[in-house]
């Protein structure tokens, strides 16, 4: 801590004749000077000494007020020289102002005061460089420990002593410490929304908060506040800066990773189900025990990343855990008729398909079946759509399994050839025209295409099929093979 006017004047026996309230005031610094002006030279706290060689009973008010301009912590005045004692117009005007003044006897040298303050400048400096180095340990140890970045967060409330929030790029709050310390998010929406990058400085009530963006490519934000920050707070908080926009793009990247590799086992179990649910046994701990429904999610790229996350959040809270994972625009989940609610819930504002309930080795009739009763809850408009409610009464079920897949593999063999090169998303911009009646803006709309990106994908249907779109039999056979 800092050497205070009350803490100098005790330990040199100095008298205090103006301004005690104000003792506390920490001692930045020390600077002797007779100039009349000398705020020229000053930069605000320090303790100022004079002789008072130049100063009157007619100018040592107007001396004073200067002083409190300049934000002088205080002012030694040295009598027995020109003085024999302090004007009484510097004392009056200072116990008005609330200048502390300090009357420094001819026994007591300057140097001795300014040997006293530099010692204690030192030693403050030493003890905020030893905190700040080991706060930079602590919280190290905390972003390498198994804690994650919340465990960053709460390390760097403590050692500042005030609170701290982790922020997203949106400004919702991801971490807080302690828990308490969410009720400051609100408060700091204007600030985010001006800040592009680096660091600002702003109050929420009686709180100094530093607040600062997070160097990753999913930009966040670190908050911290408490009373007042000090030098080895910022420090410290420089270094959480810097940990957390590490952590954050690792896990960033290895959450990739695993997503990807959730992804092909999706794939993989609708092939070779035994290996795939070996597979999930080793990593996960396993899927729920069949029957499964599935379930097809359907939304934005946003809310597809939210329901992955809210999953993900929760996984080990479960006492039979889902699995789950993307596949193309769905979230797919495999979960119990018991669960299925629980992952309903997290998808609020999405489109969800589910299928029958199907054994390991029909996991691909009952994806299909998911992402067919996806699309139609597409179509309606509708949260939820239960396979065996949009097929109950359809075509599809009047015409035997293997005539109907052979049907809808030779018709649709040429758009799939095509969608494989890349050159185009036939199947899902049929579906979708087909869908919204042949209307051309619904449906562009819908894909996110202008409307002759869409009409030049039915021209280019309509040429590997060598059929006319036009035809109301030929549409109805492509329909019933996307329903297959």
């Amino acid at each position: 801590m800092a050497l205070t006017l009350r803490e100098l004047a005790g330990s040199l026996g100095l008298a205090v004749r103006a301004g005690e309230p104000a003792l506390d005031r920490a001692i930045g610094w020390v600077h002797p000077t007779e100039l009349t002006d000398p705020n020229a030279f000053l930069e605000g706290g320090e303790l100022l000494l004079t002789t008072g060689l130049a100063l009157d009973e007619h100018t040592s008010g107007a001396y004073v007020r200067r002083l409190v301009e300049a934000r002088v912590a205080g002012l030694g005045f040295g009598i027995g020289l020109s003085h024999l004692s302090i004007p009484a117009a510097l004392v009056a005007t200072a116990a008005e102002v609330g200048l502390p003044v300090l009357e420094v006897p001819r026994r007591t040298p300057f140097i001795a005061i300014t040997r006293a303050v530099s010692r204690a400048v030192a030693a403050d400096d030493y003890a905020s460089i030893v905190r700040t180095g080991r706060g930079q340990q602590e919280l190290t140890r905390a972003a390498v420990g198994r804690g994650g970045p919340g465990a960053v967060v709460r390390r760097l409330a403590r050692l500042v002593g005030g609170w701290a929030l982790l922020l997203d790029a949106g400004g919702a709050v991801i971490e807080a410490a302690p828990a308490s310390a969410r009720g400051f998010g609100p408060g700091l929406a204007g600030e985010l929304r001006r800040m592009k990058a680096g660091a600002r400085v702003t109050r929420i009530g009686e709180h100094e908060v530093v607040v600062q963006t997070l160097d990753t490519r999913a930009r966040g934000y670190l908050a911290v506040g408490k009373g007042a920050l000090d030098a080895a707070d910022r420090y410290i908080v420089n270094t959480a800066v810097s940990l957390l926009s590490l952590a954050l793009e690792q896990n960033r990247a290895q959450g990739g990773a695993v997503r990807r590799l959730r992804s092909v086992l999706i794939e993989l179990l609708a092939d070779k189900p035994e290996s795939a649910l070996r597979s999930m046994r080793t990593l996960w701990g396993g899927a729920p025990a069949p029957p499964w429904s599935v379930l097809a999610v359907a939304g934005t790229p946003t809310a597809r990343r939210a329901l992955f996350d809210a999953l993900e959040a929760e996984f080990e809270d479960l006492p039979e855990r889902p699995f789950f994972a993307e596949s193309g625009p769905f979230v797919v989940v495999l979960c119990t008729a018991d669960t299925e609610t629980w992952v309903l819930d997290k998808a609020t504002g999405m489109q969800a398909g589910i299928s029958v309930p199907v054994s390991l080795e029909d996991f691909g009739t009952g994806l299909r079946q998911a992402e067919q009763a996806s699309r139609a809850a597409q179509a309606r408009r509708a949260p939820v759509v239960r396979f065996a409610d949009h097929a109950a009464h359809g075509l599809v079920e009047l015409v035997d399994p293997a005539v109907a897949q052979a049907f809808a593999g030779t018709l649709l063999a040429p758009l799939r050839r095509h969608d494989e090169t890349g050159r185009g998303d036939l199947i899902a911009s049929l579906r979708c025209w087909l869908e919204h009646h042949g209307h051309w803006d619904l449906a562009a709309t819908r894909l996110g295409v202008h409307r002759h990106t869409l009409r030049n994908r039915m021209r280019k249907v309509e040429e590997l099929t060598g059929r006319d779109l036009d035809s109301p039999g030929f549409r109805a056979e492509l329909w019933l093979a996307l329903q297959v």
